[in-house]
């Protein structure tokens, strides 16, 4: 009796173990089975960029309010401002396609946008087209292909510091860099030059700063 009771005990101690050594074998399975995250911590891992800010001043022209005009004064053109935030694109990349679209009707700035096979150019798009709809929706403006871009640029976003492994157990640093787009659309026609055509010669340039002279004010004069 007190052999098959030891025989039992000892199954016993074995079966214990045996679930220890389990369960020791399984959480560290599951130790190398969990995610780890990569060599570079950093917000667009995480994609939390609301706690960046975003310029709000160019929106501020929206809510300008301007004096009523006289009977024989010209109409003052509408106009809207728009902008997109913290884009995941270059600042120079973004400058070219601006630039290209200044001076445009919006029906032609979008046809030659729709044939640029950049990401720049589907996001300027986006943009302006938002702007048309604000434009008609809630600027009483009362066509929406009578628009020209007025003003089209980029500026410099947010800069996002990262890590990258070389070789030899060194890091190096990358750069994640974010960039912001504004457009101004303008009612009516657009210019026939929204570029000078030449520089200016000397003499128109001293024409103009004689023109200033005579146009300026001199306090306690008569």
């Amino acid at each position: 009796m007190q052999s098959i009771r030891q025989c039992v005990k000892q199954l016993a101690s074995y079966s214990k173990s045996a679930i220890n050594k389990t369960s020791i074998l399984s959480s560290a399975t599951n130790f190398t089975r969990m995610p780890t995250c990569n060599v570079y911590i950093s917000a667009i891992c995480r994609n939390d960029l609301r706690k960046y800010k975003t310029p709000t001043k160019f929106l501020d022209y929206n809510k300008t309010v301007f004096p009523p005009q006289k009977p024989g004064e010209e109409r003052r053109p509408a106009y809207v401002c728009h902008m997109k935030a913290n884009i995941k694109y270059s600042p120079k990349k973004m400058w070219y396609i601006s630039c290209f679209v200044r001076g445009m009707t919006i029906d032609e700035a979008v046809k030659q946008l729709s044939f640029m096979y950049n990401k720049g150019a589907e996001i300027a798009k986006e943009v302006i087209l938002e702007a048309q709809r604000l434009a008609v929706e809630e600027h009483n403006v009362e066509f929406k292909s009578n628009l020209w871009v007025a003003e089209s640029f980029s500026t410099k976003g947010i800069v996002i510091k990262g890590i990258r492994r070389h070789a030899r157990a060194r890091m190096g640093v990358v750069h994640y860099r974010y960039c912001h787009y504004f457009v101004r659309l303008e009612e009516g026609p657009p210019p026939k030059q929204y570029y000078l055509p030449h520089p200016k010669t000397g003499e128109e340039l001293l024409n103009d700063w004689m023109k200033q002279l005579h146009m300026r004010k001199i306090p306690n004069s008569l």
